[in-house]
């Protein structure tokens, strides 16, 4: 933006910083070692590996369907990702959803089957679906990753994107 006012569109901010605070935790899990990426919490998915490869398959699956193909879904029994390929992959990913919810307006539908049920939604509700979908797991993410000690925890709220970005500026 060309004017040096921070963008003040919600559409935006949703995306980017789901790309960032989603990259910020993949970021954080490089310096684990692969047993501490591995381990079993009692949380969500139940690791930091299977926590953000349900983010990213979720993730990639909504943008098949706002795409309107039959939605590619991975695994995490197909084998386990490392570090780099997760983040390779998460850039793919949310290269992809910025694309498919720029294609068309909001207020416009979509309609995938699922075991044989048709579900009809806003391209506007896949696109706050899948920002909170992000936003919960990464929280989870946070707490498997305050148990194993990290210190510090990687920014992941929406004002310290704002912070580390630009995103907000100061008055005198």
């Amino acid at each position: 933006m060309a004017t040096g006012v921070p963008n003040s569109n919600p559409l935006d901010i949703l995306i980017e910083h789901d790309r960032w605070a989603t990259r910020n935790i993949l970021e954080t899990c490089a310096h684990l070692a692969d047993d501490e990426f591995h381990q079993s919490f009692q949380i969500g998915p139940g690791s930091l590996h299977d926590t953000l490869s349900h983010i990213l398959g979720a993730q990639r699956a909504w943008t098949d369907v706002l795409c309107e193909r039959d939605p590619i879904r991975f695994k995490l029994e197909e084998g386990k990702r490392s570090v780099p390929a997760l983040i390779k992959l998460h850039d793919d990913i949310a290269e992809g959803f910025e694309l498919a919810i720029h294609d068309h307006p909001f207020t416009d539908t979509v309609s995938p089957e699922r075991a044989g049920q048709t579900f009809t939604f806003t391209r506007g509700s896949i696109l706050t679906h899948v920002t909170t979908h992000g936003m919960h797991h990464r929280a989870q993410c946070l707490n498997m990753l305050r148990q194993l000690r990290v210190d510090p925890l990687p920014h992941n709220s929406v004002v310290e994107w704002m912070l580390a970005t630009g995103a907000a500026t100061t008055g005198a």
